[in-house]
C-alpha cells in the first residue's frame, strides 16, 4: 500500500504533539537548570532521592525520561519532510530552504548553550538534521530499518560504557588500584556517581555567581559538548529523526490511522515499556543509585524499549486530540511556538535559578521544582494562543524564518492554517 502523501499544509496532531512535547522536555530540564548537572541521572548525587524526592525521580524516569526528548526528535524529523514538500510546492530550493534553517539552528544553539544554558539540544539537531534531509525520498519501511541499526549502533556504544564502569568498579576493588584505573573511576564518578563535596562547592559557586563567569565557562564548554553529544547520541537522534519520518509517512502522526490501530500500538508501547522501566526503577534504587545499576539501567537497557514507548506516546496524544476542544487548541498554539517556548523556557529557569537572578541554584529539592514547572506550563498554554490570533508566528519562529530565507516575512495577521 502505497504512503499518504504529504500535503502542505499545517497539521493539527503534530502541533499538539510538539506542544505536549516542548512542555514536557521540561520535566527532566528543570533538574538540569536548579541542579549540578550529575543530578540528572543520578539522584542521589543531590537534590534528594527519598521520599516524595524518589516518588518523583521514579515517576519521571518511567514515563518521561528519555521519551519527551525521542518525541521531540520524531517531530523534528517529521517536520523536516514537511518543510522540503512545502518549499517544493512553492518552487523554491528545498536544500536551500532546508540547510539555511539548519544553518541558523545551529547559530540559535550555540548562542543558547553559552549565553543561557548548558543544556541546549537545538544545536545537535540542527547537526544531526543535516544528515537526517538525505532520507527525505527514504520509503517508510526503509526507514524504520535504517533506525533500527542506528539504534543498534547506539545500544553497542552504552554497552561499551556501562561494561568500562562495571570493570572499574572491579578494578577499584584491588588492594592497590593503579593511577590509570583511579583517574578513570573519578571520571565515571563526576559523570554518574556521588560528587565529593568540594566538587559540589565548586559548582554552587559557580551557577550562583555573576553571570560573566558562567558565560566564560559554557563558552569554555562550547565545543566539547557539542561535539560529546554528538558522538554519544548522534545515532539515536537520527533513528528517532528517521523514525519520525516515517510515522509521517505511514499517516501515524497526521491522524489517518484507524482507532484501533493506535490503541494497539498504545497497548504495545506502554504495555512493554512502562513495566521494564517499573523494574529497572526499583533496581536502580534498591541498589542505592550505585553507577553500574545506574549506566546499566538509565543509559543501556532502555535504547532498546524507549522508541515503543514514543510511538505509545504519539499514538496516545494523536488519538485524544482527534476531538479538538479548547486543550488541544491550547496545546496545538504551544506546539507551533515551541521554538519560542524552549528558549523562553530557558530565559526564565535561568533567571530563576542562576546568581544573576534569584539565585535558587541547588536550594530546592527534586520535588519542590514542580511547582515552578506547572506556573511555566501555563505561561506556555496562556500566551501561544493570544499571540498566534495576532500573528503569524511566533517572535522567534519569526526570526529564524526570516534568516533562512534572507528576508523578512510577514508577521502580522492571525497564524495562517496551511
Amino acid at each position: 500500500m502505497p504512503a499518504p502523501a504529504i500535503r502542505p499544509r499545517r497539521i493539527a496532531t503534530l502541533d499538539v504533539i510538539r506542544g505536549v512535547a516542548v512542555m514536557g522536555i521540561l520535566i527532566m530540564n528543570i533538574v538540569a537548570f536548579a541542579m549540578p548537572e550529575v543530578a540528572y541521572i543520578n539522584p542521589a548525587a543531590f537534590g534528594g532521592h527519598k521520599g516524595i524526592d524518589l516518588t518523583v525521580w521514579a515517576f519521571n524516569f518511567i514515563l518521561v525520561d528519555g521519551k519527551m526528548r525521542g518525541l521531540f526528535s520524531f517531530l523534528f524529523g517529521a517536520s523536516t519532510l514537511l518543510v522540503i514538500d512545502r518549499a517544493t510546492a512553492k518552487d523554491e530550493s528545498p536544500a536551500r530552504v532546508h540547510f539555511g534553517r539548519m544553518f541558523w539552528l545551529f547559530l540559535f544553539g550555540e548562542a543558547h548553550m553559552i549565553l543561557l544554558w548548558w543544556g541546549d539540544i537545538l544545536h545537535h539537531y540542527a547537526l544531526i538534521g543535516c544528515i537526517a534531509y538525505l532520507f527525505r525520498k527514504t520509503e517508510p519501511h526503509k526507514l524504520v530499518a535504517i533506525a533500527i541499526i542506528l539504534l543498534l549502533t547506539e545500544f553497542a556504544m552504552v554497552s561499551s560504557v556501562t561494561m568500562s564502569v562495571y570493570a572499574s568498579d572491579i578494578a577499584m576493588q584491588t588492594p592497590k588500584p593503579s593511577a590509570d584505573t583511579i583517574r578513570q573511576y573519578q571520571e565515571f564518578r563526576s559523570g554518574f556517581g556521588i560528587p565529593t563535596a568540594n566538587e559540589l562547592a565548586k559548582d554552587l559557586a559557580l551557577n550562583r555567581g555573576p553571570y560573566s563567569a558562567l558565560a566564560a565557562h559554557r563558552l569554555n564548554e562550547a565545543l566539547p559538548t557539542t561535539l560529546r553529544t554528538l558522538i554519544f547520541v548522534g545515532a539515536e537522534t537520527l533513528g528517532y529523526m528517521l523514525l519520525g519520518m516515517a510515522c509521517l509517512k505511514s499517516g501515524m502522526l497526521t491522524g489517518e490511522w484507524d482507532r484501533r490501530r493506535y490503541v494497539r500500538w498504545i497497548l504495545i508501547g506502554f504495555g512493554i515499556g512502562i513495566p521494564i522501566s517499573a523494574a529497572l526503577a526499583w533496581y536502580i534504587a534498591s541498589q542505592g543509585f550505585a553507577m553500574f545499576p545506574l549506566v546499566l539501567g538509565t543509559l543501556m537497557l532502555p535504547t532498546v524499549f524507549r522508541p515503543l514507548m514514543i510511538v505509545g506516546w504519539a499514538c496516545l496524544i494523536v488519538l485524544l486530540s482527534r476531538s479538538g476542544g479548547a486543550i488541544a487548541a491550547r496545546l496545538a498554539a504551544t506546539g507551533r511556538m515551541a521554538f519560542s517556548n524552549y528558549l523562553g523556557t530557558s530565559i526564565l529557569c535561568s533567571t530563576i535559578f542562576y546568581g544573576y537572578g534569584l539565585g535558587l541554584y541547588g536550594h530546592l529539592s527534586r520535588a519542590q521544582l514542580y511547582p515552578i514547572v506547572f506556573a511555566v506550563w501555563a505561561l506556555m498554554l496562556l500566551w501561544s494562543k493570544p499571540w498566534l490570533e495576532r500573528f503569524r508566528f511566533g517572535p522567534l519562529e519569526w526570526l529564524w524564518r526570516s534568516l533562512a530565507r534572507m528576508r523578512l516575512q510577514p508577521m502580522r495577521g492571525p497564524a495562517m492554517t496551511n
